[in-house]
C-alpha cells in the first residue's frame, strides 16, 4: 500500500502536469510536446531535489510519474473544452500541485536527516522549480520572478511545518496543515493582490 506521503506525491504529479498541459494547450503545442510540458512541470522540482539530496529521483525507479502525466494528458484530451472555460483551472491545479510538493519535498528532507533549513529550502525548489522549467519551455516569465505570492507561499508552509513539529503533532496532521497553509496563502495572495515589494534601482545614464 501507498503511503500517504506517496499519495500527496501522486496527486501533485498529476495537478502540476494538468497546470503545465493546460498552458501548453493554450500555445498550440502538439500532444508529445504538451506532454513534455507537463512531465517537466510534475518532476522538475523533484528531480532538482534529490540530485541535492543525493538521492536517486523518484521518476527513475517508478514509473507511476510518467504514467501520471499521460493521464493528465489524456484528461486534458477529452475535457479540455471544459477546462478551457474555466479560467481559474490552471491556477487551481497550480496551487494545489504547488501545496503538495512542498510537503513532499519537507517531508522526503526531514526523513532524510537533513536540518530543517534545509527541508524547506528542498520543499519550496520541489514546488517551484518545476513551474520555472514550464514557464521556460512555454517562454513565458517564471512564476516565481513576477510579483505574485509563489515560492514564498512553499516558504511559508515549510515554515509552518517546521513548527507543528516542533509541536510533536501527528505526521500526517503536519502535513495536512503544511500544505494546506501553502494552498490558502497562494489562494489569499492572489485573491487580495498581496505581493512582495519591487527591488527598485537606479537607471542607467544615457550615454
Amino acid at each position: 500500500m501507498p503511503t500517504f506521503v506517496q499519495i500527496l506525491d501522486f496527486i501533485g504529479t498529476f495537478a502540476f502536469a494538468i497546470s503545465g498541459i493546460r498552458l501548453a494547450s493554450a500555445k498550440r503545442f502538439d500532444w508529445f510536446g504538451a506532454y513534455v510540458v507537463g512531465l517537466v512541470t510534475a518532476i522538475g522540482g523533484g528531480t532538482i531535489r534529490d540530485v541535492l539530496l543525493d538521492v536517486t529521483p523518484g521518476w527513475m525507479t517508478n514509473p507511476i510519474y510518467l504514467i501520471c502525466t499521460g493521464l493528465a494528458l489524456i484528461w486534458v484530451i477529452l475535457f479540455g473544452k471544459y477546462l478551457i472555460h474555466l479560467h481559474n483551472t490552471f491556477f487551481i491545479f497550480d496551487s494545489i500541485g504547488l501545496a503538495l510538493f512542498t510537503v513532499v519535498g519537507v517531508g522526503k528532507s526531514v526523513a532524510l536527516g537533513y536540518p530543517f533549513w534545509v527541508a524547506i529550502i528542498m520543499g519550496s525548489i520541489t514546488g517551484a522549480a518545476g513551474g520555472v522549467i514550464r514557464d521556460v519551455f512555454i517562454n513565458e516569465i517564471p512564476l516565481i520572478f513576477r510579483k505574485e505570492i509563489y515560492a514564498m507561499a512553499c516558504v511559508f508552509g515549510g515554515v509552518v511545518y517546521w513548527g507543528c513539529h516542533l509541536l510533536a503533532m501527528d505526521t500526517v496532521l503536519t502535513q495536512i496543515i503544511s500544505g494546506s497553509s501553502v494552498f490558502v496563502t497562494r489562494i489569499l495572495a492572489v485573491k487580495y493582490q498581496i505581493c512582495l515589494p519591487i527591488l527598485k534601482g537606479e537607471e542607467e545614464p544615457d550615454i
